[in-house]
């Protein structure tokens, strides 16, 4: 028989989450149903925001339950579909993917992965919603000017570091704040010209300002 290994929220974390905090079951593989995917999981992806959901305090997106299947983004492919425009072997993108191998996609959540040439995963980050935001924040919301300073702070997170090297090729001169000294390295490799670690500045207005003499 075909098992469903399955990662179900066990505790909420204090502080940091830990291992223990989930528990590996195995469940049986659920049926698509009108309106659903069954997709085998390939890629996942663990964003920020599911700290919050993994909480008891009320957050902007919804929260887990120690017991319930762990949710979040995923590609993978289309196993059976009970929807029209999806058929089996279809890669699908959503964020509706259980943190299992097998998973029922709402068919409304999902859509096709186009192949673009890069690795698969990368639909799920810099061609993801990470470097969709990163663009259109910088160029369309930001606008800057060539040559303008463009400061961006969580430099290194997942929308960060692509905003930073959009800047850069843009011929922006990018900035970082950020929270460690290897976060700081990670973000000078990338092309930023400085990064500040908020964490150790002792003045961080003055410690911005001097990293910005242009103004910002």
């Amino acid at each position: 028989m075909a098992t469903n290994p399955s990662w179900v929220l066990h505790s909420y974390p204090s502080g940091m989450p830990a291992p223990d905090n989930w528990t590996l079951e195995d469940w049986s593989i659920p049926q698509a149903k009108t309106g659903d995917l069954l997709v085998r999981t390939l890629w996942l992806t663990v964003d920020p925001y599911m700290r919050g959901r993994i909480s008891p305090a009320k957050n902007y997106a919804a929260g887990l339950k120690p017991g319930d299947l762990m949710i979040g983004g995923g590609i993978g492919e289309v196993i059976s579909s009970e929807a029209d425009g999806f058929k089996p072997g279809d890669l699908v993108m959503s964020d509706h993917f259980g943190w299992q191998t097998f998973s029922v996609v709402p068919a409304r959540s999902a859509k096709i992965v186009s192949d673009t040439g890069a690795p698969l995963q990368s639909s799920l980050g810099h061609l993801g919603m990470p470097g969709l935001t990163a663009y259109f924040s910088l160029l369309r919301t930001g606008a800057p000017k060539t040559g303008e300073t463009v400061l961006i702070s969580a430099g290194s997170g997942a929308v960060g570091q692509v905003a930073g090297q959009i800047a850069r090729i843009k011929g922006f001169d990018p900035v970082a704040v950020v929270g460690s000294d290897a976060k700081a390295a990670w973000c000078r490799e990338l092309g930023y010209r400085v990064a500040v670690n908020h964490r150790t500045s002792a003045d961080l207005v003055a410690d911005v300002a001097k990293a910005c003499p242009k103004g910002v």
